[in-house]
């Protein structure tokens, strides 16, 4: 199973990944943030809190919103 090995803030709702496969690329979730639980990152401030849940294997936020490393590793291959 693929997980999210590291992430950074680029600029605004651009984050790089790095996965456990080594494959790496940055990812613009401008678009993937709707719906009750995303709805908070919309702000900047808090977008910028993500961390990587070593035991989801994935990125998370203080909130409880999370993406589905399978979700981010397609929307990084595609751009690769």
């Amino acid at each position: 199973m693929i997980k999210v090995a590291a992430a950074r803030y680029v600029n605004e709702y651009v984050i790089w990944l790095r996965f456990s496969d080594g494959t790496e690329g940055e990812v613009d979730l401008r678009d993937e943030l709707y719906g009750e639980v995303f709805e908070p990152l919309k702000n900047l401030d808090v977008f910028k809190t993500f961390f990587v849940n070593p035991e989801w294997g994935t990125i998370a936020w203080p909130n409880g919103a999370d993406l589905a490393p399978e979700f981010l590793y397609s929307a990084v291959a595609v751009h690769a």
